[in-house]
């Protein structure tokens, strides 16, 4: 199979928002069909709509719940149907929360790690059949640096994420001679949507004055002065997932601004 970007179709999990669209958005600049699935149905509407008028490139979208196995295997036969084989997989789809470990309970727990562990084990499950069959695929997840570094009141999204790492690390060494690459980018802090909600309702919750000098607390762990944006993850994400990244697989790539330096 020729791995000339252009003749690419990429599906990207949690592509309505944040990451994932901008994620899309690059992919679509170099001429790849775009598959946008959500738990958003709307928002996999809205952005495939855009994504599609915007680059003129073909696109399609499917509303899908990653926690639920065959809903996942659902949404990837629809995308299919519609643009042909997949041969480029990013999952983007998360939740946060912030909480202290002791003032959390098992649900938070189990809806985080039905998310942010089981959503890619159920995506992986789904596509790498079809891609080992064809010889080839790029699948790229999400993690985070709290997941190598430790944070504190993200406690179970570091396990779960953690947990990510550890997946696409083993299963990478199990699908490499099928020529499919299987990589992590771990971000630091992104003003993706979720983060702005979860930053709206601290600033609501300690006050104006403690927040702006929380701010300044957070920004001076950041060497390059500022927090990321959507974007500057979708970068090295579109890099891993062309030609130029084929011999790499099994990494965890920190796109942090210096947070974290591992």
């Amino acid at each position: 199979m020729s791995t000339r970007t252009g003749t690419q179709t990429a599906f990207v999990f949690g592509g309505g928002q944040g990451i994932g669209r901008a994620t899309a958005r690059k992919l679509a600049a170099s001429g790849v069909r775009i598959g946008i699935a959500d738990l958003n149905a709307a928002a996999a509407r809205e952005a495939a709509d855009e994504i599609g008028s915007g680059f003129d490139v073909e696109t399609a979208h499917a509303g899908v719940d990653i926690t639920n196995i065959d809903d996942t295997r659902a949404a990837v036969a629809h995308l299919e149907g519609a643009l042909g084989p997949v041969t480029i997989v990013v999952n983007s789809a998360a939740i946060v929360s912030n909480k202290l470990f002791v003032e959390s309970e098992p649900e938070d727990w189990r809806r985080m790690i039905d998310v942010c562990l089981f959503g890619p084990l159920n995506i992986l499950h789904v596509v790498l059949p079809g891609m080992r069959q064809r010889q080839f695929g790029r699948i790229i997840c999400m993690a985070s640096d709290a997941a190598r570094t430790g944070q504190s009141r993200m406690s179970y999204y570091a396990a779960a994420k953690a947990g990510v790492i550890g997946l696409v690390k083993s299963v990478a060494q199990e699908v490499g001679r099928d020529q499919i690459t299987v990589n992590v980018v771990s971000p630091g802090a992104t003003n993706t949507e979720l983060r702005k909600a979860r930053e709206e309702e601290t600033r609501r919750n300690i006050g104006e004055e403690k927040y702006a000098e929380r701010q300044k607390r957070v920004l001076r762990q950041y060497p390059m002065g500022r927090l990321g944006e959507p974007e500057d993850a979708a970068a090295a994400i579109a890099f891993l997932a062309g030609p130029d990244a084929s011999w790499i697989t099994g990494q965890a790539i920190s796109v942090n601004g210096g947070f974290s330096m591992l």
